[in-house]
């Protein structure tokens, strides 16, 4: 049995995933801000240390998962883009940061990530807040979204999890990272039925808007059905897949974008290694 670090662990997504772990027979170190092994605020710098250093310490510095599942949604207020940013994109990294000697040390460990569909279907992101999370400027990210005004949650939301997402996909692949043993993906949900989205849903505004949003198959994602999927990303089943997204939306990236990916890689840039197929004409 294995030994894993579930955040927003206290509910939802996260609870499910816990849950799921613990009747399989494994330990879960559960980080939330109540009701978890861990009670840290991931949305503050202090907070996010915290809950590194009392993770290695329950843990025993050897970790075989990680799910990072704590997450802010894109609620009004003036405040709501900074904890965004806080909770959704420094709440990932600079835990993963920190819990990565431990995750090599299992010799093979799995992290998932929880993005989002918001990535591929909210206009408008700025891509200078994309840029600004990925360097670590979380004022220069909140100043690219300030001009939206009321939708500055939600666009701020998306930028978050685009920002994870590259981060993810960047490390996932470097000797660090799968050198090391470790397989991150990321996992990218829709409208899923969570206390957050059903407080959603209790706002009549809200709830037009959430209802109107495309989804192929109708209805809503189920927290029990995506922590199915978080256990395949987490098993042996898991074992080549590195870097990927995976998206559990009922459909909606697909509306949106059915011909924008795949996409094949252009020659301009190529590795070495690939230089050679210049001269290769598809058939």
């Amino acid at each position: 049995m294995g030994v894993y670090v579930v955040t927003g662990a206290a509910s939802g997504m996260g609870r499910a995933a816990a849950d799921k772990l613990r009747a399989l027979g494994h330990t879960v170190v559960g980080v939330d801000l109540r009701e978890a092994e861990v009670v840290a605020d991931l949305g503050t710098g202090q907070g996010r240390r915290s809950a590194i250093e009392q993770v290695l310490a329950a843990a025993g510095d050897r970790l075989d998962g990680v799910v990072l599942a704590a997450g802010v949604g894109p609620a009004p207020g003036a405040d709501r883009p900074r904890q965004i940013y806080e909770v959704n994109y420094r709440g990932v990294v600079e835990l993963l940061d920190g819990w990565r000697p431990a995750l090599a040390a299992a010799g093979e460990a799995r992290v998932v990530v929880f993005g989002s569909n918001s990535t591929t279907t909210v206009p408008a992101v700025p891509g200078r807040a994309i840029r600004a999370l990925l360097a670590g400027d979380v004022e220069r990210a909140l100043r690219a979204v300030r001009i939206f005004g009321r939708n500055a949650p939600a666009i701020a939301y998306a930028a978050s999890k685009i920002a994870v997402t590259r981060w993810a996909r960047r490390r996932a692949v470097t000797a660090d990272w799968a050198g090391a043993g470790i397989r991150l993906n990321v996992l990218a949900p829709g409208a899923v039925l969570t206390p957050l989205l059903e407080k959603q849903l209790a706002t009549p505004a809200e709830a037009a808007a959430i209802r109107g949003f495309p989804v192929p198959i109708g209805g809503f994602g189920d927290p029990d059905d995506l922590a199915d999927w978080v256990l395949l990303m987490l098993s042996d089943s898991a074992r080549f897949l590195c870097g990927s997204v995976v998206f559990v939306d009922g459909g909606s990236d697909a509306y949106f974008r059915p011909d924008v990916w795949p996409r094949a890689v252009p020659l301009r840039g190529l590795p070495g290694y690939l230089r050679r197929f210049r001269g290769f004409r598809a058939r």
